[in-house]
């Protein structure tokens, strides 16, 4: 059996319990990948509910819930730890009745790790308008370098930044409402994740690298306020489990900012607290994405955590882990399930096709999860074409599994000395055919 072929259908033990340990933090560095840049490692992240084998793919349940799914059924495909958004919790419910109701994992029923993320990139691209620019920066038509397009990104900005914050409008209701460095400390403390991340500025490619620079100084402002504002609330909320705080390391596609960031956060201490580790976030264009982490990585600690933010195509992880990724997130293979596309080891394909009609095979032959051994592509078509809300559950089921074993097989193979040879045959057959 090929190597490609066995990680997709592998079984998990994933228990009734997270392993925990004794610490609740700090980064154990096992085993280094010899191969491309050498920042590559597998290794063990602590956290307060316990630890993570890394590299790790985390789901992302932006409002307190892997859409479609039920915390049991994360926890059963794999999943090591979950991340929540800080701008959707606290617009609904507000992070003071998730604390009231004991924190983010009590709160959904999660016995395991948490992430939360600063809610910087929601406020600037839900609520302050800047939904344009981004569109223009992913769409792949957009010139960087068009002056008209550089003005327009800077105007967008400068209407809702300035140095003490973002103001942006609730997407739900219109409300106004302002995001600090001490509102998003605030907000996480309450969500009470275990790993949170810094407040910080989003940009975009279409930002000049005059405003890239002036964003920059404003986010390690920020990330100072949030380091002494986490050390005074970890203080008054003693008896809470730790969390921790992470720095987000911006610069967009700059060699010399995206240094400058990764060493000025690796260096900054304010009374005694230190970033915990660090997240990898900002604008970069795909093609760039293993040149850039490496920059990064090189410049960041080894006994601290690395986490690259909204990645989760193959090529891309397979990138960011050689790289010197620990963790990713990214709400792709959720958000692609619900609108049909499945993943397989021989590419993506959409369940809708009529060719699917009357083929009762599984999703994937010889998955695992708990989709492809119970139930037909026939029948997730019907689920579609009827409207049923089950098909989303279960091909979100199958992708999160995909993403997740996927990642986890990385690791396996870094341990094994077969990464090589892991990833040429797996990248190799999902991107020489679709299924």
């Amino acid at each position: 059996m090929t190597l490609s072929s066995q990680w997709i259908g592998a079984p998990i033990d994933v228990g009734s319990s997270f392993p925990h340990s004794d610490r609740d933090h700090g980064f154990d560095c096992h085993t280094r990948l010899e191969y491309g840049p050498g920042l590559g490692r597998t290794g063990t992240l602590h956290t307060a509910h316990g630890t993570i084998s890394t590299p790790a793919f985390i789901p992302v349940g932006t409002k307190a819930n892997v859409k479609a799914l039920v915390p049991e059924m994360v926890r059963g495909l794999g999943a090591q730890a979950v991340l929540a958004n800080a701008y959707h919790l606290y617009l609904q419910p507000g992070s003071d009745i998730v604390d009231e109701a004991g924190g983010l994992g009590s709160f959904m029923n999660w016995a395991g790790p948490t992430y939360t993320d600063s809610g910087g990139f929601q406020v600037l691209s839900l609520g302050a308008g800047f939904k344009k620019v981004l569109s223009a920066e992913f769409s792949g038509d957009a010139d960087f370098k068009d002056p008209k397009l550089n003005k327009q990104a800077v105007k967008a900005s400068r209407a809702v930044v300035d140095d003490d914050g973002v103001i942006f409008s609730s997407h739900i209701d219109g409300s106004k409402h302002r995001f600090s460095p001490e509102v998003s400390m605030r907000i996480q403390h309450e969500l009470g994740s275990d790993i949170m991340f810094a407040f910080d500025e989003l940009t975009s490619l279409l930002h000049p690298r005059s405003y890239q620079e002036e964003s920059l100084e404003r986010t390690h402002e920020w990330a100072r306020q949030c380091l002494a504002i986490h050390r005074r609330l970890t203080q008054e909320r003693e008896g809470k489990p730790y969390q921790q705080l992470w720095g987000v390391v911006q610069g967009a596609q700059y060699e010399d900012l995206r240094r400058i960031a990764a060493h000025t956060l690796a260096e900054m201490n304010v009374d005694g607290q230190i970033f915990d580790g660090f997240g990898i976030g900002g604008a970069l264009q795909k093609e760039n994405l293993g040149t850039i982490v490496s920059w990064v990585s090189s410049e960041l600690p080894e006994d601290r955590p690395r986490h690259l933010l909204g990645i989760s195509e193959p090529d891309d992880l397979f990138r960011g882990v050689e790289a010197g990724a620990d963790t990713f997130d990214c709400v792709n293979p959720s958000r692609v399930a619900r609108n049909a596309a499945i993943y397989s080891p021989d590419g993506r394909f959409n369940i809708t096709n009529a060719r699917f009609k009357r083929d009762f095979t599984p999703l994937v032959e010889g998955c695992g999860c708990y989709t492809c051994t119970h139930y037909t592509r026939a029948y997730v078509h019907h689920l579609f074409k009827a409207k049923e809300i089950l098909a989303s559950t279960l091909t979100t089921i199958h992708n999160e599994w995909f993403t997740v074993r996927l990642v986890d097989a990385i690791r396996d193979s870094i341990n094994t000395g077969e990464y090589s040879d892991f990833k040429e045959e797996m990248l190799g057959r999902f991107s020489g055919a679709q299924g």
